[in-house]
């Protein structure tokens, strides 16, 4: 429960986006880290492929706006993008933080206690769906015990083939405002969740999700205040820059 009022999210349902990023460059083990030191027991973070095939943890299908460099990931291997410096666009007190790759960061969440919420990302240079989801449960398997991770994307496709190979995992629907026939669009893939912008949610939707048995977690709240009259109507968690915020 947060320290500011009565009702709010559990620990376990503050989810930081991509990691701690209003503390720390986005999508780095800095941030990762940042958001075990604010409490945080999730992190939210995005992965794609690089032009050799390794998934590398990072938003955008290029690294211009988060590192030093410029170019798609569908140009530039693994070694040319974890070169790079990924932490002095935020604050130079970040100077050399590396974009990393999805098994590293694994390794990284096992040690700093943390589960993930990874959202796979479609892009044009991806050569197949195939190719990404099996890449993503490789990576994912190495994991720790202690290690929890559920599988998000804006993507149905996406979600069907990772739960065709992973079954077990929690899968969720990324909307910014969920569609009239949410409910048939998340049994087919199938998903028990939705994770939605926090401006488009409403008393009524969580009613009908939580009557249906649906998770609803709100995406990417970083005041409390505009939650607080959400929680009491079925609101499962938060995706937030800022985990401090929910955590007290």
């Amino acid at each position: 429960m947060t320290s500011q009022f009565s009702i709010g999210p559990q620990r376990d349902e503050v989810q930081a986006h991509r990691g701690a990023s209003a503390i720390a460059p986005e999508n780095t083990i800095a941030a990762f880290r940042a958001a075990a030191e604010a409490g945080a027991k999730w992190v939210e973070l995005d992965v794609a492929l690089s032009a050799d095939g390794t998934l590398v943890v990072i938003h955008d299908d290029s690294v211009d706006r988060t590192s030093s460099g410029t170019g798609s990931l569908g140009d530039l291997t693994a070694a040319e993008i974890g070169a790079l410096d990924a932490g002095n666009w935020f604050d130079p007190y970040f100077a050399g933080e590396r974009i990393p790759t999805l098994a590293e960061t694994i390794t990284a969440l096992g040690e700093l206690g943390l589960s993930a919420n990874v959202e796979i990302k479609q892009h044009k240079h991806h050569k197949s769906l195939d190719q990404l989801v099996r890449a993503v449960q490789a990576d994912i398997a190495r994991r720790a015990p202690q290690t929890q991770i559920m599988i998000s994307s804006f993507d149905p496709e996406a979600l069907k083939a990772m739960h065709a190979l992973e079954p077990e995992l929690e899968m969720a629907m990324l909307w910014g405002r969920p569609p009239e026939d949410w409910a048939e669009q998340l049994a087919a893939i199938p998903a028990t969740t939705i994770h939605m912008h926090f401006k488009a949610l409403s008393i009524g939707l969580l009613e009908e999700t939580t009557k249906r048995g649906i998770k609803v977690r709100a995406w990417t709240c970083n005041d409390p205040i505009q939650l607080v009259s959400f929680w009491g109507a079925g609101l499962a968690g938060v995706i937030t820059d800022n985990p401090k915020v929910f955590l007290g």
